[in-house]
């Protein structure tokens, strides 16, 4: 007799092949588009493995043995950036593959036994979805316990550098306020359905992912005021060193790409130019390029974003970052280097996420490089940033910091 667990476990390579192509083709899993074959598949087939296990088992309500797998599939996904939508819907075209591939064997057999093959199939892959999403809502539990301590910590040194600046720690009192009840609300809201032992797992991680997301936008906003507190009493340190120029700027590039890669953005980068090696400090410099590309991004809705590096015949070099995005009123640029400066406040062109302070930190990050920063913008169409810099940084003391020469 042909049992669910053999046809199972003979067609459990089709299976994987064909799942894995469904959610490649998938729009709404986006968070599988950038992992590599090894990296989307590596649990599966062991998932499969397992099921193919609790369809065999004596006790048709005994489904432990799929638990180990299930739930290293739902660690998997955290790690990888998955939200809860997106895994269900991976179970959800898993579930078409398997009773597509099985309904030829079965369709012969009387309703009775279909009907108990089909159950079974069902309930294995009903548990196999409770565990995962259970190790899920775990994982970004602890990700949001780690996210709180760290606020914790950075906001004590908040507290003690921005004394005596009452306005600009009110205006940051202010934005600390939505992102803060977020956390809040949504942390009670946790408490009370865990203290209900619910088990609807999706909601439980939708709710966890909206306090990830006020979490991480409150620290930004923490770590850049301490950015600038920091400059504000000189006590940034520079490490100099002779670095590559290139490599520097393209880790920027890739941190940033999957932001612009959601808007449909395309960033060209221009190193034909380039200045081989030039002594400077490189943490510093990618912070420079990074705020610059999340700024073009950010107020940029169709286009694309240009990159240029070019070595200048005065023993200076230059990166600029254009883009095609909403542009900046004459009127604006004369303070858009300010912290908190935000053009386009209370206007329809105001963008989520934005404090005003990531133009305000590259500012002061090159004039502590000894370079300088220039705007051009059009309102409607776009913007262009131009940061020079010296090719050798020789200065040995700087208002912001020591500089310390790393051979």
């Amino acid at each position: 007799m042909v049992t669910p667990s053999k046809v199972l476990a003979e067609k459990a390579d089709f299976i994987f092949k064909e799942w894995k192509e469904k959610v490649r083709k998938d729009r709404k899993i986006q968070s599988s588009k950038d992992l590599p074959d090894t990296a989307l598949g590596n649990s599966m087939p062991e998932l499969l493995k397992s099921m193919v296990t609790a369809l065999d088992s004596s006790d048709d309500d005994d489904f432990e043995v799929i638990a180990k797998a299930s739930l290293e599939h739902g660690r998997l996904r955290a790690a990888q950036g998955y939200n809860a939508a997106e895994i269900a819907r991976e179970y959800s075209l898993l579930r078409q593959v398997i009773f597509s591939a099985l309904e030829p064997d079965f369709i012969k057999d009387e309703n009775q036994v279909q009907t108990r093959t089909f159950f079974l199939i069902n309930a294995v892959i009903d548990e196999a979805i409770a565990m995962c999403f259970n190790q899920f809502v775990e994982e970004q539990t602890q990700e949001l316990n780690h996210v709180q301590n760290q606020l914790k910590l950075t906001n004590q040194e908040l507290t003690r550098l921005l004394r005596g600046n009452q306005e600009s720690f009110s205006y940051l009192a202010h934005e600390l306020k939505t992102p803060l009840n977020s956390i809040m609300g949504y942390s009670e809201l946790l408490l009370r359905q865990q203290q209900k032992n619910t088990s609807e797992a999706p909601k439980s991680s939708t709710h966890i992912e909206r306090l990830l997301r006020s979490s991480r936008q409150l620290l930004r906003l923490v770590n850049d005021c301490l950015e600038l507190s920091r400059y504000d009493a000189g006590k940034i340190e520079l490490r100099l060193a002779s670095i590559a120029v290139v490599p520097i700027i393209k880790s920027a590039v890739e941190m940033i790409e999957p932001l612009a890669q959601e808007k449909n953005l395309h960033i060209e980068v221009d190193f034909q130019e380039a200045p081989g090696e030039v002594m400077t400090d490189a943490f510093r410099l990618q912070q420079i390029v990074t705020n610059l590309l999340s700024n073009a991004v950010r107020y940029t809705d169709t286009g694309s974003i240009k990159v240029h590096c070019a070595t200048l015949p005065d023993q200076n070099w230059l990166i600029t970052v254009r883009d095609t995005g909403i542009g900046i009123a004459p009127e604006a640029q004369k303070y858009i280097f300010e912290p908190f400066s935000q053009p386009f406040a209370g206007s329809k062109q105001a963008r989520a996420g934005s404090t005003g302070l990531g133009l305000a930190i590259v500012s002061r990050l090159t004039n502590l490089l000894k370079g300088e920063i220039t705007l051009t913008s059009t309102l409607g169409e776009g913007s262009v940033f131009t940061v020079t810099f010296p090719v050798n940084l020789t200065i040995n003391d700087q208002k912001a910091g020591i500089i310390k020469d790393e051979k």
